[in-house]
């Protein structure tokens, strides 16, 4: 079985490679390949904001009471992240190579900073307030596979 940390960290590390392959491939001018990988990211990163903010963070505030704390402000930076990967699209869909360099360099500091809080501080602390957090793992897996 595999913990919270362990296994969101993944899905980190797992996103942070398909971004870096698409800007790559941006900087290569290969659109094609660009395109495959930006929109491996872009589901992958969907999918990781979806469990975090309709399973873990409502069930980890459900165990703690704490609803306006860290899991608020996770889904702020959640919000910018979003609003960022819809003008990387545009920018990736007019094949607009110097925008969209400029804009990735901009997410990427904020999936760094963002991802390091919730590595730190947030997973650790959600494993320690739900007793099932092997149980969300394990579904959260077969969730992927079936998707």
């Amino acid at each position: 079985m595999t913990s919270i940390p362990v296994y969101m960290t993944a899905k980190h590390r797992e996103c942070d490679d398909l971004f870096t392959e698409a800007e790559s491939a941006v900087a290569d001018n290969n659109w094609p390949l660009a395109l495959t990988h930006w929109q491996g990211f872009s589901l992958e990163l969907a999918t990781h904001f979806e469990q975090e903010e309709e399973v873990l963070f409502p069930q980890f505030e459900q165990a703690t009471g704490i609803t306006g704390g860290p899991t608020q402000v996770m889904r702020m930076e959640h919000q910018q992240m979003r609003a960022l990967v819809q003008d990387l699209n545009h920018a990736m869909s007019q094949q607009d190579k110097d925008t969209y360099l400029g804009l990735s360099e901009t997410l990427m500091v904020m999936m760094q900073q963002h991802n390091m809080k919730e590595e730190m501080m947030l997973y650790p602390m959600i494993e320690q307030n739900l007793s099932q957090g092997e149980q969300l793992v394990e579904d959260f897996k077969a969730a992927s596979v079936s998707a």
